[in-house]
């Protein structure tokens, strides 16, 4: 796993301004980590890894309304004197997948019948009083955007880019290798179809991704039209790999 990165980047998280932010207070040079052709590759803070999770989400990148929720937590923290060991984790518990796309997975989530199999109410409780049963993430750890806008995993296709493929093949399988005990929910095609690639092409140590991930699971973002569609179309598999794997471990 690679370290943190919190503590090359606390100075400039510190002097980011106390209103709120707009997209140029938060794409500048201080937070660039790469580029590459109209990519651009910031940091926020993600590094956390939480290796007992039974669950892992996984989405294509941070976009902006993460990064900036989640540079806001590390901003608060340094200036409270949070130590930087747990400043990554708690600004992922606050960004993870929020907004409206949450509600949308924890009702996916909840159709599958995940509460039952982890002994919660909701899963909505998985954001807040239970993240020890759950780990998130991306295929690209930190925020990437496109020209300013939000990286949606198409143009460029997601391993046709020399950035995106070192961060998903290295940091990203790293992760998953870190969280060989969990079932694998990634959000979106793009995302199911990298993890086939790996699977394919450098099996992770442990049990094979194809038997603990929700291959095809619909991202839930309310562009995509298509998604309840999608989620009925697995529904019954998606419940029964969730089953076999919850129920064993």
């Amino acid at each position: 796993m690679s370290p943190s990165r919190i503590s090359t980047f606390a100075q400039p998280i510190a002097h980011l301004p106390e209103r709120a932010w707009q997209r140029e207070d938060l794409l500048i040079d201080d937070l660039l980590l790469e580029q590459e052709n109209d990519l651009s590759l910031y940091y926020a803070p993600y590094d956390y890894v939480n290796p007992s999770a039974r669950v892992t989400i996984v989405g294509i990148t941070p976009g902006f309304t993460q990064m900036s929720l989640s540079l806001r937590q590390a901003k608060d923290d340094l200036a409270s004197g949070i130590s930087l060991a747990d400043i990554d984790r708690r600004a992922k518990y606050v960004a993870s997948f929020a907004g409206t796309m949450r509600r949308h997975l924890v009702d996916m989530l909840n159709e599958l019948g995940l509460p039952e199999l982890l002994n919660v109410t909701d899963s909505s409780e998985l954001f807040d009083t239970h993240r020890e049963f759950i780990h998130t993430t991306s295929v690209i750890r930190y925020p990437l955007f496109r020209k300013g806008d939000n990286y949606t995993g198409h143009q460029p296709r997601m391993l046709s880019s020399g950035l995106i493929r070192k961060y998903a093949l290295n940091d990203f399988a790293s992760e998953l290798a870190a969280v060989q005990d969990s079932v694998i929910i990634p959000l979106g095609k793009s995302v199911s179809d990298v993890l086939r690639y790996i699977d394919d092409e450098q099996p992770l140590p442990g049990e094979r991704l194809h038997k603990r991930c929700l291959f095809d699971f619909p991202h839930p973002s309310g562009a995509n039209g298509h998604r309840k569609k999608q989620f009925e179309l697995l529904k019954d598999q998606h419940r029964e790999i969730l089953r076999h794997k919850l129920n064993n471990s």
